[in-house]
């Protein structure tokens, strides 16, 4: 209970009140200096190079004046831009008809491979506009049922599903080209009567056990959650622990009040556009829906000069040949879908505005709390600084928020992975084939060794390339970090979340005040032909519709177009000076828009500061101010996990003793190469006594003994021979970890260094300078080697 105030405290009260003020100051003026800073440079750059080619462009005129020839340029280029501009009006036309037929025909996933249903969600208990679909592999591909599935969920945020697959080159292809069943998690444009996330929750549990029953002699699926489905899979593995494999979450906002001042506008969205009363009122504005074009229209705001003119201006540029390109990302660009009211509701009040996930606090349901503590499975997270949607620090600081430090994570036998890409965009993260071929080929390679890492928090390093096409591979290493490493992505000490607690207290308060005052009078006033009306009328579709061959200004459109397409084009000159002016009207016009952006965007981030990040802003929203409570250091060792692995420090045999040792050369290194991951992840599979020991036996072992390693390192190196009391079996096991160490000329010194200290606590010799690059396990038990190459590791 909060105390009664007191005259007395009208001291403290009053300096209180100017501490928060001169931070409010703080955060206004560091987001101002860093906007003014990068407008004054990038635009100080482009402005320098655009009076430059207008220079250019004013001596070709000129030049092309004195040569005599400036009407024929002119007659050259008015030709050709009415051409260009008439097959660009031909290919909008066709967008308009290619969106009317998608959608006619359901807005079916947007995929470019095969596919044939596994599941519909509308024949469970509690029915969900969800599919699962199984990917049928391409000719010349070939999958194995016996190797672990892939499970892909594409993002539900306003398009349709698709974009994780609507290329060769992408995560589908990566994985079937490695072998790997793939099934994709589509939905249909408007969801069930009723519907809410619990329910699709309960759904995605479903078509996991049901992969788990059509591959009954794999390991458990990996789940790829993009953008919004990153957040659906920790969802869905938060809630259902025991069915899921190693997650993998490109791109997915999970922590969603960080971001760094000076950049990152979305996140002020919730506090500047109303919070969860406008998500109210346009799902009631539905009849019950909510429109999808909404969000769709968010991220392009983002980038206005690309969405709103770029994009149309290159395909103007070169009319015929970037036709496919344009349509064929356009077709998914325009497929919009719908939520419930229901479900909305919950991604705005627990994710958007209220951030409960990373701190613990969001209930799927009533009584059912959400916790990435409760996931057992790796977790593997792809982040970008190119990124405007979901920068790295949304991506990464709910581990921040939910762990006391690294030595937690270990106890808890948990293994987050993290890569951050330097450049490249949000949609690049699914749809760029380089990302495909380099970082999501990598991940998949990788993904049947990661769970032989011991539990901890790593870096992903690519680096390397060798090889082509599918069969291009890079070196890989995984380099242990701390949770400080997370802290230093932010550069901030994360004091502008106060001002999100306010966000989410007037959020509430103004959803209560239009649910008891308002709502009732507009769902009253709404119809289903008024809902259908907004929906036609949105800019989203009407500026697609409007070239549709259904305006009976385009009627004359076609033909032209056929006339274009069949007339003899005459190349024109690259240096004719009026094309050159047209290129530099484009790109200052680009420029406009992005000034216009970043002018915009300096003004939110400091209106929001000036609403939210005041005194009384910063009392309302005490109570939304909170972090989860953490352990301190000193209690991790006192976790019953903890004590439980740490009576047990001088138990155990072979198993245990190699397990331990590898554990030992790892906390040596810092980091793990993959080449050493996979010897290791081959061995601990596939050769006795490990292979008989089972999946399970096999991680609570490795979890075990790293909470030992890690909390008495000293202990774990002098009961070594407790483990081991036989010589033979002393020499056998120091082998198989010297096995995958691999060379000694590749070793570190402290690697070196950790060998020499455990061959003396076995009393064996010092090491020798060529070590056997052999598995003297797999030669023990060769029988066991012939079914290596079936078998992936399960962790």
């Amino acid at each position: 209970m909060e105390p009664t105030f007191s005259p007395v405290d009208l001291p403290a009260r009053f300096a209180q009140a100017q501490a928060v003020s001169g931070l409010q100051s703080q955060h206004m003026l560091t987001a101002a200096a860093r906007h003014l800073e990068r407008i004054g440079r990038t635009h100080g750059e482009r402005s320098q190079t655009f009076w430059r080619k207008f220079g250019e462009v004013a001596a070709a005129m000129r030049g092309a004046g004195a040569a005599g020839r400036i009407n024929a340029d002119a007659g050259a280029y008015t030709a050709d831009a009415i051409r260009r501009a008439v097959l660009t009006m031909d290919v909008l036309r066709e967008r308009a008809e290619i969106d009317a037929e998608h959608e006619a025909a359901g807005s079916p996933p947007v995929l470019s491979y095969a596919t044939e249903l596994a599941l519909d969600g509308r024949s469970l208990p509690r029915a969900v506009n969800y599919q699962l679909l199984r990917i049928v592999p391409p000719p010349g591909v070939r999958t194995f049922d016996w190797k672990r599935p892939y499970l892909i969920i594409d993002p539900r945020a306003g398009h349709g599903a698709g974009i994780g697959g609507f290329k060769s080159d992408s995560q589908v292809g990566v994985a079937l080209h490695d072998g790997h069943p793939v099934y994709f998690l589509v939905f249909r444009p408007h969801p069930e009567h009723g519907q809410t996330l619990a329910d699709v929750m309960r759904a995605e549990a479903e078509f996991v056990r049901e992969i788990g029953r059509r591959h009954p002699q794999s390991p458990k699926p990996i789940i790829v959650g993009n953008c919004q489905g990153g957040w659906a899979t920790i969802v869905l593995a938060a809630a259902n622990p025991d069915i899921t494999g190693p997650l993998v979450i490109n791109g997915s906002p999970l922590a969603y009040w960080s971001g760094r001042l000076g950049e990152n506008p979305m996140r002020y969205n919730g506090g500047l556009l109303g919070g969860l009363a406008t998500a109210l009122l346009l799902a009631d504005l539905g009849h019950g829906e909510f429109d999808g074009a909404h969000l769709v229209s968010n991220f392009e705001l983002l980038n206005p000069s690309r969405n709103f003119f770029g994009k149309y201006y290159d395909l103007f540029a070169n009319a015929e040949d970037g036709r496919e390109r344009f349509l064929e990302f356009e077709r998914w660009w325009g497929g919009f879908h719908y939520m419930t009211e229901a479900e909305i509701r919950w991604i705005v009040e627990q994710l958007f505005v209220g951030n409960q996930l990373s701190r613990g606090e969001a209930h799927i349901e009533r009584g059912r709390r959400l916790d990435f503590k409760a996931i057992r499975s790796p977790i593997i997270v792809f982040a970008s600084w190119g990124d405007n949607i979901t920068p790295p620090q949304q991506a990464l600081n709910w581990i921040v928020d939910t762990y006391a430090d690294e030595h937690e994570i270990k106890i808890c036998g948990q293994r987050i992975v993290y890569m951050i890409h330097e450049k490249v965009g949000h949609l690049g993260i699914f749809v760029s084939s380089s990302v495909a071929k380099k970082e999501h080929a990598e991940v998949t390679s990788t993904m049947k060794t990661i769970e032989a890492l011991a539990p901890g928090l790593y870096e992903m390093k690519i680096e390397e390339e060798f090889g082509e096409g599918f069969g291009k591979r890079f070196r890989v290493s995984f380099a242990e970090r701390r949770i400080c490493d997370i802290l230093a992505i932010d550069e901030s000490d994360r004091r502008e979340e106060a001002n999100f607690a306010a966000v989410a207290r007037m959020s509430q308060l103004n959803a209560d005040a239009y649910d008891l005052l308002l709502r009732p009078l507009v769902q009253s006033l709404v119809t289903p032909e008024s809902a259908q009306a907004m929906r036609d009328m949105h800019p989203a579709r009407a500026q697609r519709r409007f070239f549709s061959s259904n305006n009976p200004m385009f009627g004359w459109l076609p033909a032209a177009a056929e006339q274009a397409r069949a007339a003899e084009s005459k190349a024109l000159a690259s240096d004719n000076p009026f094309l050159l002016a047209e290129r530099l009207w484009a790109t200052g016009v680009e420029q406009a828009l992005d000034l216009w952006r970043d002018t915009r965007d300096a003004g939110y981030e400091i209106a929001f500061f000036a609403l939210y990040g005041g005194p009384f802003m910063q009392w309302a929203g005490r109570f939304n101010n909170f972090t989860r409570t953490h352990k301190e250091p000193g209690e991790l060792r006192l976790m019953p996990q903890a004590q439980a692995a740490l009576m047990n420090v001088g138990r155990g045999a072979f198993p245990e003793a190699v397990i331990r040792m590898l554990l030992l050369l790892s906390e040596a290194r810092g980091s793990v190469r993959r080449d050493r991951l996979e010897r290791s992840a081959h061995m601990l599979s596939s050769d006795e006594p490990f292979a008989s020991l089972g999946a399970q036996r096999r991680a609570q072992l490795i979890h075990e003994q790293s909470i030992i390693v890690e909390f008495e390192r000293d202990a774990a190196i002098e009961t070594l021979p407790l483990l081991l009391p036989n010589f033979e079996e002393r020499a056998k096991a120091v082998a198989a970890v010297e096995f995958v160490a691999g060379a000694i000329e590749e070793m570190e010194p402290r690697t070196v260094h950790m060998l020499q200290t455990i061959r003396k606590a076995l009393g064996l010799p010092p090491i020798e300078t060529n070590l056997s690059l052999a598995n003297p396990l797999q030669a023990l038990e060769g029988e066991s080697a012939a079914a290596a190459p079936r078998e992936e590791f399960v962790g």
